[in-house]
């Protein structure tokens, strides 16, 4: 009796890690994390800024008081304060990486999809035609052959 030897964990983990997707996610992951770093410089140096001109350089200093006396910061702050500005900037940094991504990845990325789809249906679309065609030529001959061998019967 021969038993089958079961792949080991280790096996199982390493077929996991092979997979082309696996790695590719790897690849992703990496450079969102440092595209992440460029965004952020992005708010802080640029947007920051301008939004500066209208109030203060920092939007995490933005904020409102839900219970009164709101003073102080950090550990001796007293009161309940929403601090909408730090939510504001993540969506500003939420907001400028998903339209980066969009317009120098995702956009161009389906136009040259769409570019090579339609390369293929009219690559597809001229081998159908030259098939009709060999196809009719074929029909024409068959028909000349047929008309001869009728024609060469009745003259005997």
């Amino acid at each position: 009796m021969s038993e089958k030897k079961q792949p080991g964990v280790w096996d199982g983990f390493k077929a996991f890690l092979m997979r082309g997707n696996v790695v590719d996610l790897a690849v992703a992951v990496v450079i969102g994390a440092a595209f992440t770093n460029i965004v952020n410089s992005v708010v802080k140096g640029v947007i920051n800024p301008l939004v500066g001109a209208i109030g203060t350089k920092n939007l995490d200093s933005y904020s409102s008081c839900l219970k009164n006396p709101c003073t102080g910061s950090g550990d001796n702050a007293t009161g309940i304060r929403i601090l909408w500005g730090s939510v504001l900037g993540a969506t500003l940094s939420f907001v400028i990486t998903a339209a980066v991504v969009y317009f120098l990845m995702v956009l161009p990325m389906a136009k040259y999809l769409a570019r090579v789809e339609a390369r293929r249906k009219a690559k597809e679309g001229t081998h159908e035609a030259i098939e009709v065609t060999e196809l009719e030529v074929l029909k024409e001959i068959r028909d000349a052959l047929v008309a001869q061998r009728g024609s060469g019967r009745t003259q005997d």
